[in-house]
């Protein structure tokens, strides 16, 4: 009897373990395949910068709704005026979790891990492959940089579609794209910045009216060489 018991406890067990990794296996997250082109779901191995010391990996928030009809109206005083003030109180300098949500105004927006397969991150092709608005919006990305050293007189190279903002290691504004612009490699370059030991967390937000958006990010050193000896993390 106590066998018999014993054997059905065990079924029982076997069961209740092939359910739990059935469920897990039905929520794995998967790509959809208008993004393929453009992204890969990151691994739990780092990510290192591509040979001219581009960053790839980066957690994407869904695009806000920004209703502006000309990139003509990004001036540094309308930029600050949208990202510090509607924004950046609700999209903290943070890392979030890959999935998780975010309420900016009435939009729940999701977080998204990804690492681009080109050294520029399609932040257009991002919106269109999940069915998000494309036009008239404002696109977060964030990302964890973890540097083996101090790194001091280090330069933050930008180029985006269309204005954006950059914030390394908290709310100290780094760089900013004003304008109407397409994205350039090493568009903007900011001032002397300082990547300290561990980890450093660069956040951007981008803005864009008609057209395609799009970045690109690196950093440089104080010789001009594209840094490659950084490690990139979205946990």
């Amino acid at each position: 009897m106590k066998k018999s018991y014993m054997r059905r406890w065990a079924i029982c067990i076997c069961a209740f373990v092939l359910t739990v990794s059935t469920v897990t296996a039905q929520k794995k997250k998967v790509l959809p395949e208008a993004a393929t082109p453009y992204f890969t779901l990151p691994t739990a191995t780092p990510s290192v910068p591509t040979e001219d010391g581009f960053l790839q990996r980066w957690m994407l928030l869904e695009p806000i709704s920004a209703p502006v009809r000309t990139n003509t109206v990004f001036t540094d005083s309308y930029l600050r005026e949208k990202f510090y003030n509607d924004y950046l109180p609700t999209v903290m300098l943070r890392l979030p979790k890959d999935g998780s949500t975010q309420q900016v105004g009435k939009e729940t927006l999701r977080w998204h891990a990804l690492d681009s397969k080109l050294f520029n991150v399609k932040l257009f092709r991002f919106a269109t492959s999940f069915e998000k608005q494309k036009y008239g919006v404002v696109f977060w990305a964030v990302t964890a940089i973890d540097s083996p050293e101090e790194m001091t007189d280090v330069r933050l190279a930008i180029g985006s579609n269309g204005a954006s903002i950059w914030w390394l290691n908290g709310g100290k504004e780094a760089v900013m794209l004003s304008g109407d612009r397409r994205m350039v490699r090493d568009d903007v370059v900011s001032p002397k910045l300082t990547l300290k030991k561990g980890r450093n967390y660069l956040v951007g937000a981008v803005i864009n009216g008609p057209g395609m958006s799009d970045f690109c990010v690196r950093f440089l050193d104080a010789q001009g060489n594209p840094i490659r000896n950084i490690k990139l993390n979205v946990k």
